[in-house]
């Protein structure tokens, strides 16, 4: 079950890594995100056991599961859903936008991404014992949504 082969990434393109807690899932990600968020939805504070979840998207044409695919916890259906490990939990990525996109849980990277959260969305429903204090903008919905 993974996101996608990683083929499509330009030779050019820095290539991540990314792992689970107990490290038997791995994935590879270009560095060629597109958006990154951190999101405060009820939903992404549950899965994360977090006040909220920093993720980066990238088209899923350059992610890949390199090992432990069979291992993955797939919470929704085959085209949108949440993976997880099935042995730590950890939430490695979600597949979003009717699959086009994977959400990667930046917490799980093992190197560096170039990109950095640029907002916080859902912020409606946030932790109510989180203060944010970075300045970035934040959004009661989603940021393409009238979030003021």
């Amino acid at each position: 079950m993974t996101a996608s082969a990683n083929s499509n990434a330009s030779s050019s393109e820095t290539i991540l890594t990314g792992e689970c807690f107990c490290r038997d899932v791995r994935y590879e990600v270009a560095d060629a995100f597109t958006y990154a968020l951190n999101c405060h939805c009820s939903n992404c504070r549950r899965t994360t056991g977090s006040a909220f979840k920093p993720f980066a998207g990238i088209v899923r044409e350059k992610f890949t599961v390199t090992s432990g695919a069979e291992d993955l916890l797939i919470y929704g259906d085959e085209v949108t859903h949440d993976a997880h490990c099935g042995r730590c939990g950890s939430l490695l990525y979600s597949r979003v936008r009717n699959g086009a996109y994977v959400h990667v849980t930046m917490g799980t990277l093992r190197d560096a991404p170039t990109i950095r959260p640029t907002a916080h969305i859902f912020v409606g429903s946030k932790a109510p014992w989180y203060e944010i204090l970075d300045g970035l903008p934040q959004y009661q919905e989603h940021v393409t949504q009238s979030g003021e």
